[in-house]
């Protein structure tokens, strides 16, 4: 008898719109992009009170974390200031699509994980000119960051929101596309994913950190919420010190629907390359905290995000307002 671990990892052979899902059959991964983006050949400068008049935005290299967060959160980060919220998503398109063709170069895959909320919506460039049709789509494996314990035709689905938005419109093979079962418990889809992730793991799908053990995935492309959040990681929560979990569950998010799953923070950091993705006015305050002179009553999640590799904000005017 397959297990339900079997099921998640299972390919669909065709892309299958989430109205017509079977319960138990998770969709696969998805594919993107083949040009590299260089950020590290940016002249880094010292202020960002000052927002372009153009698209070019504005970069700022060596912005070190707050001195309360511990030394190994002291993660240098390169930060682009936009004049909109298109501008980032132009700029946001190349950033995957070269990282996306760097990987597939190096090891003949790209292991890309999503979240939910606007990201999605930020990801548009990439099903137009020039990416649709020069990027290996076939070679994309998608996961979610986090994803709420619902049905995949639901609206809260971060599934449904990725499809309507994305897969539907480009040519990532459905059995590259790794939702979670979600006819199962939020504590039962946790470790199924989790399954599914060591298999890939074991299959060399998807690479390790060589200090942690923990999967390295090439691009994680995080949103945040207004109290800082990322993925379902939240203020004060105690999911935030989880150290030994891949995936686990929360049963009462602060912000519905209360039931999903999540990555740690060990995976999340273990990532070769994160973007958090921010845009609008009511952003701006915990990115003042984050990045600015900005002070809160604890760290916030987003403080937390300290990957072993490359560390991009994208960040539109409104986010950055406060910096």
């Amino acid at each position: 008898m397959a297990s339900s671990s079997q099921a998640l990892y299972a390919p669909l052979r065709t892309l299958i719109p989430p109205s017509q899902l079977p319960s138990r059959s998770p969709s696969p991964l998805i594919p993107v992009t083949n040009r590299p983006f260089s950020l590290s050949s940016a002249k880094p400068i010292t202020s960002i009170s000052t927002i372009g008049a153009t698209h070019c935005p504005k970069r700022f290299s060596h912005l070190k974390a707050k001195s309360s967060i511990s030394a190994n959160m002291a993660t240098e980060k390169k930060v682009q200031v936009f004049d909109s919220e298109e501008a980032l998503s132009v700029s946001l398109a190349k950033y995957t699509a070269d990282l996306s063709e760097k990987f597939v170069k190096q090891k003949g895959s790209f292991t890309v994980v999503v979240s939910g909320g606007s990201l999605i919506k930020s990801l548009r460039k990439l099903v137009e000119a020039p990416y649709i049709d020069s990027i290996d789509w076939s070679k994309w494996h998608m996961f979610w960051v986090d994803e709420r314990v619902v049905p995949k035709d639901h609206p809260d689905s971060n599934y449904l929101l990725a499809f309507d938005g994305f897969l539907s419109k480009v040519p990532i093979p459905p059995g590259n596309v790794y939702a979670i079962n979600d006819a199962l418990s939020a504590e039962a889809a946790a470790e199924d994913y989790e399954t599914c992730i060591k298999h890939l793991v074991h299959n060399g799908i998807i690479t390790t950190s060589e200090s942690t053990q923990f999967p390295k995935f090439d691009l994680m492309l995080l949103g945040m919420g207004p109290d800082g959040h990322v993925a379902s990681l939240f203020p004060g929560h105690y999911l935030l010190q989880e150290k030994n979990k891949w995936v686990t569950f929360i049963k009462e998010s602060p912000k519905p629907p209360p039931e999903r799953i999540t990555f740690t923070f060990p995976v999340i950091n273990a990532s070769a390359n994160i973007a958090l993705v921010v845009a609008g006015a009511g952003k701006a305050h915990p990115v003042h905290v984050s990045l600015g002179s900005g002070e809160d009553s604890e760290v916030l999640p987003v403080q937390m995000v300290a990957p072993e590799g490359e560390l991009t904000w994208f960040l539109d005017k409104d986010a950055a307002s406060k910096l």
